[in-house]
This record gives C-alpha cells, structure tokens and sequence, in this order.
C-alpha cells in the first residue's frame, strides 16, 4: 500500500505530495510520523493508492501512525485542498487550522486516571485502614485511586492482591466551563419565530440572512435549527464573534441539548481543548460552538451552520491563511447539503445587498420579542456641555439618568471603545507624545498599574516623570479611557457597585464569563466595557446605556468607518430595555447632525443602507470594487523595501496589461509604519472584478525573500 504524504512543514519549498510505502492500516486523514531527510517529520496522508511512479526501493517507509482514529475527515481534506489554492499557501498550513496546535507538536494528550473499584468482601484481621478502606469503597462503590492511597496509604495495594477491589484505568475529559450548565425552560416560538424557521428550511437557496433588530429572537430561531439537525442525526456548527460570548451562548446549549455541545476557542486550556476537540471528532459531541476557528470542528454530516453577529470584523483571520469565515463556512454548508444562516441586527453592506438582490434569502424580524419597545435614543450634544463649563466625560442629562436608574434599583451599561486611563501622554513644554519603540503608535496611560502600554504589542513603560525630549514636567494625559470612567462614577457616585470588561480585566478563559454572572446576578450597578459590552447580552434589569464619545470610530481612514459606528451604536443600544421596563439610551457625541448616528439613533438601517450604497457606488468602493493589499513585512527597513521593490516591479506587468480594470494602483507606507519592531509597507490595490485575483497572488508570492514577509489581503477588516 502507498500513502501520499503531506508533511507538516509550512515552506514552498516541500508544499508538494510524497510518497511513502505502509504496511500499517492507515486511512487518508490520518497524521502519520515519516522519515523525512535526515530527520524525521510528522505528515497527513492525504491518499491510499495501491501503486506509485516511483521504483519501490526508492520508497520510504511510514514509522507509525500517531492516532487510531483519523485526525481529518473526508471533508476536512477536501476543503484543505480548496482553502490552500484559494489563498495560495502550504497545505501544511491549512491542514493545522484543523487541529488544536498542541496536538500537532505532541504537547498534549488524553489524560488517564485509575479508578478503584469494590469488588467483594474478604476477611480483614488486625488492618484497621485496609477495613475503613474497603468500607468506604463498599459504600460508594468507586474511587480515585490517588486520593485512596493518600488516605489510606499501602492498604489499597493490599486490598487489590486480596481480590476485594479491583483498579481501573479511565480517560477523564478536561471540561471547561464546568459550571455552565444553564436552566433549560420549553419555549414557545411566536408566530414571527415559527415563520423564520419554516422560510429557513424550506428556501432552495444556501444562504438565509436572519436579519432582526436587537432582542427580536433570532438565539431561539438557531437553537430550533439545531435541535431539527440533530433530529435527523446530524451535527452542527454555531459561530460567535467574541470569545466573551461563547460561555453565555454555551450555557443555552447546555441547557437544551446537554453535554452535546462542545466549546472551541482560544481561551481553554490547552488540554481542555485537545479533549473538546476529541469529543466533536469522535462524535460524542455534535455540536460546535466557538469564534473564528470553530468552522474548522470536526464534526461530520453537518446539518446546519450558524453564523451570528455575521457583520463583525473578527470573522476575517489576520494572520496566514487570511481566510473569510463565511467563505470556510458556505464551501461547508456546500459539501454537506445544509443550510448556512446568518444573523445581525446591523448586517454587513455587502451581506445585506447580496440578499436584496436575491442570492441569500432575506427574513426579517422588525420587532422585538412579545412587542416590548426599542429604547428611547437621546442625542447628546457635548459641544454644549463643554460651553457649560462641564469637563466630565457625562453629560448633565447622563449623571441625571444614572441618579434616576439607581434609585429605581435597575442596572445601567456605559459604553466607551477606549481602555486604560488616558488615551496619550503629551508634554505641555515641547509637545512630545510618548510612543511605543516598537510600534509607531502612541502609548496609552493605565492608571492601576500606573505604565503605559502599547496596545499593538502589548509592551509596558514607567510612567514619565518628565519629558525624554525636553526635560521638562509638565506631562498631561489627553482623551479618556474606560479605568478614567470608572474613577468618575466612584466619585459621583460612592455607593453605587462598577464592574469594568476590557481587555485588562477579562484575562483568563472565565474573565469574561465572572464578570458576565457577576453582572447578571446584581452583583453590580453600572458595566462599563469596550465593544465587548456591546454584542449579545441580555440583562433584563438593564434599563440605561450611556454611549461616550459616539462619534469616535466615524473619523478612522476606512471606508468602512460610517457602517462600523452605525453597527456598534445599534448594538450597544439594543442593551437597553430587554426586560419588563422601557429602556433609554444617552448617545453623547461631537458632532450631533451627523446622519450615520441620526440613522443609529433611529434604528433606521433601510436608511443607513440606502445611504451607504450610494457613497460605496459613487466612490465605487466594495461591493462594487474589490481591494486587494499586499503587504510587506521586515525587522529592518532596508529589507522591506528591497521585497517592496520587488513585489512591486512584478505587480506592475499586472496593472500595465489591464489598466482598465484597476480603480487604485499605488505603494506605499502601510498607515502605522512599524508594529512589534517590523517596518510595513504596502501595494494597495482597487479592482473592478476578482478576475486578476489569481494573478496578483502568483505575482506577489512568486518569490520567497529571505529576510521579509510577503502576503495577500483581500478586502481587509482593518487598513491600519
């Protein structure tokens, strides 16, 4: 027998098939250990044939196989070989987006413990512990065999060469969140629901947008489908965008479907994520749920596949392969037959015009559930308040609401996409801004630990006593951070209880989760949070949002700017108001007249939408263009602009032969110049069609430089 082998070493060089004689019972999926060289490799046998071209003395021999069951499925195989040519990399790389990392470097493995168990009674004389022992596992019936012997010392060996007990070796799963189980409560689905999941099971189209305003129902809708998939013996795959979401989202699937669902993202542990990992391979699980990375769950005859809060940023990866969810998810929802929905109260431009014009199916859910109201939007001009002689990052009308929400013993959510204390830290002498030395970006004030941290990298600095330029003391903090607002509220008001969600307070995988039930329980009065705040939750006893500084994510050099702020203000919004009380929100802005935060403020999308695509059109920026941006990468600046060069010179044969098909051709310093101490330079590209896709990769990664990074980027979420 032959198998073609794929060796697990992502370089051009070696991104090519090998054969390998076996006489072991392997399987195509199957990752196998291979005399590679002079060394060794680990490898996917990608085929079984039972001949090769090669002379068979010229053949090697497989050593072993690293696991009795494949580690890839039927279909994992086939999308890795559709994944490698779509975005042109080592199919050594795609394969591993299929596998937990510490699988693949032997780091991680099942875990075993000994049980030992009662098997009969035997005459016991003078060995008081060997009879406490056998009396205790007489009444229990089994126990771990370690905390046996540290309790009882030599008497459980004893016991086990008298015949009276007997040790047993189990697998013992690490499961995270184990105490996430929820309360499952039956559920009648209105007639809006009922109507949804029918349309959703009955369209010939592949794709259904669900697109319901916030609180609409669309969680109840996705639970429904599932239950129907694992019904007729299938799986299923549920995708969020933050893993702050995935702990709430696991707790309603626990709760109707029990230990069938399987968390997969970043946050576990790394054997806590081998073993989930294991459970949805092994089938004992059918239901994936997790970020990005969980469309990649081994899970087999899919049944339906689910997408919510489809407009985030976060489903397009930023590293190689820079894959697109939705395009992973829908090459799935295509090989198994089943239907791919997805959901958002604010769906992304080009997700929502390719439903108008009928390639998805379009359902929409336009009022919320049992008809309770969308909160009241009060538009805030801060202009005003600073005229007023009010400094405070809350206005007069906020500080009134809040007084108001915590005397009526409701809760309150405030909103500000900025964490730590201050946003810079400039000198008033010479106007020195203090910087990141790896990344040319600002440093950003965090008043707890009283540092400055980059929030690229992550670096940390004391905090200037004076200025490095100028020597001089007169160092002050410009812009407000969420720790800022968090010191405002415990002076204005003392007795209230503040919880902060930022990415300083949620490390671990259960820091969002604590602080999420800590909330939910009235542990707390007001939440104050980043955009982590902003998506999914639903407290009931949330009557007040308090949207700060509304208008910051309009002034970005993104195309993309006026529908990420139209999004984040609707969600963050949709917070409000989800129980028996009306809810209010105070957006607070700069710039009150500007129309994306008027079409926010009145949950107007069909507004927004028509008024977005007339800027796209008129500009002719996606969906009716396609930017392409290859970027180079280097810890010295001489050698990114060497690959610059060279990358480059070969695009432009490209431009010169169909100029006519380029809107934008130009290189250039990527936005921030240098991240984690590597330069960044950039050939940003806008196309007419995707037909030189193709070409521009074969251009771009025809040539492997040794000292830079070259990659493709298509349409990137962020253009920084």
């Amino acid at each position: 027998m032959i198998c073609e082998v794929i060796v697990d070493i992502a370089h051009s060089d070696v991104d090519k098939i090998f054969d390998y004689a076996c006489d072991l019972p392997v399987e195509a999926g199957t990752r196998v250990v291979v005399p590679f060289g002079r060394s060794t490799a680990t490898g996917f046998v990608m085929r079984v044939k039972e001949t090769s071209d090669l002379p068979a003395a010229k053949l090697k021999k497989i050593y072993r196989a690293e696991e009795d069951l494949p580690a890839l499925n039927a279909e994992c195989l086939a999308l890795a070989w559709r994944l490698a040519a779509r975005y042109h990399v080592p199919m050594a790389l795609v394969l591993r987006l299929f596998l937990p990392a510490e699988m693949r470097t032997g780091k991680v493995r099942e875990t075993y413990r000994t049980y030992a168990r009662f098997f009969k009674e035997v005459p016991i004389k003078n060995a008081p512990q060997q009879a406490a022992c056998l009396a205790f596992l007489e009444e229990n019936g089994e126990a771990d065999a370690a905390a046996l012997r540290k309790r009882y010392g030599a008497a459980l060996n004893a016991l086990v060469k008298k015949g009276a007990i007997v040790l047993e070796k189990r697998r013992v799963l690490r499961d995270p969140y184990r105490g996430v189980e929820g309360e499952h409560t039956a559920r009648v689905l209105t007639p809006a629901q009922q109507a949804a999941v029918e349309r959703i099971q009955a369209t010939q189209k592949t794709v259904a947008l669900l697109h319901g305003v916030t609180g609409s129902g669309k969680t109840e809708i996705y639970l429904t489908l599932i239950a129907a998939a694992l019904a007729r013996g299938q799986s299923a795959i549920f995708l969020v965008p933050e893993i702050s979401l995935t702990p709430q989202m696991l707790s309603q699937l626990r709760a109707r479907f029990g230990k069938a669902a399987a968390i997969m993202h970043s946050g576990l542990s790394a054997g806590e994520r081998f073993d989930e990992w294991q459970r949805l391979r092994e089938g004992t699980a059918k239901i994936a749920i997790g970020a990005r990375s969980a469309v990649f769950a081994p899970v087999e005859n899919v049944g339906i596949i689910v997408i919510d809060e489809e407009h985030d940023g976060s489903y397009l990866s930023e590293s190689s392969p820079r894959y697109d969810t939705f395009d992973v998810a829908l090459e799935r929802a295509r090989y198994n037959g089943c239907k791919l929905v997805l959901g958002s109260a604010t769906p992304s431009v080009e997700t929502y015009r390719r439903a108008q014009a009928g390639e998805f199916e379009l359902i929409a859910l336009p009022d919320r559930i049992n008809a309770r109201p969308l909160p009241d939007v009060k538009i805030v001009d801060m202009r005003r308040e600073v005229r007023r002689g009010n400094p405070s990052p809350f206005s007069t009308l906020l500080r009134e609401r809040l007084s108001d929400c915590l005397k009526e013993g409701q809760q309150a959510i405030l909103f500000l996409n900025r964490r730590g204390y201050a946003q810079t830290v400039m000198c008033r002498d010479c106007g020195y801004i203090a910087k990141c030395s790896q990344c040319d970006v600002a440093l950003t004030y965090h008043s707890e630990e009283n540092c400055l941290k980059c929030h690229y990298c992550g670096a940390r600095y004391k905090m200037l006593t004076a200025c490095p330029e100028c020597g001089g003391t007169h160092v002050y903090y410009t812009g407000t951070g969420t720790q800022r607002v968090v010191g405002e509220l415990k002076r204005l008001y003392p007795a209230a209880r503040i919880l902060r969600m930022d990415n300083d307070t949620t490390s671990g995988k259960e820091g969002h989760y604590r602080i999420l039930k800590q909330f939910a329980a009235r542990e707390a009065d007001i939440l104050v949070g980043t955009q982590m705040v902003a998506k999914g939750h639903d407290f009931p006893l949330v009557t007040l949002v308090g949207i700060l500084d509304a208008d910051m994510s309009l002034h970005f050099p993104d195309y993309r700017s006026n529908e990420r702020t139209f999004q984040l203000v609707t969600q963050v919004a949709g917070r409000s108001g989800r129980g028996k009380e009306k809810g209010d929100v105070v957006l607070q802005t700069y710039d009150p007249e500007n129309a994306i935060l008027r079409f926010a403020a009145a949950y107007d999308y069909e507004g927004f939408y028509r008024h977005e695509i007339a800027l796209r059109a008129a500009a002719m920026f996606p969906p009716f263009s396609k930017i392409v941006r290859v970027m180079v990468t280097a810890e010295e600046d001489a050698a990114a602009l060497e690959a610059l060069r060279g990358v480059y010179g070969r695009l432009q044969k490209v431009y010169d032969e169909a100029r006519g098909e380029f809107l934008f051709f130009q290189r250039m310093h990527a936005p921030i110049k240098r991240i984690q101490g590597r330069y960044r330079y950039q050939v940003l590209m806008r196309l007419t069609s995707d037909r030189l896709l193709e070409r521009i990769y074969d251009e771009a990664c025809a040539v492997f430089y040794k000292n830079a990074l070259v990659y493709v980027e298509e349409d990137p979420s962020n253009l920084s």
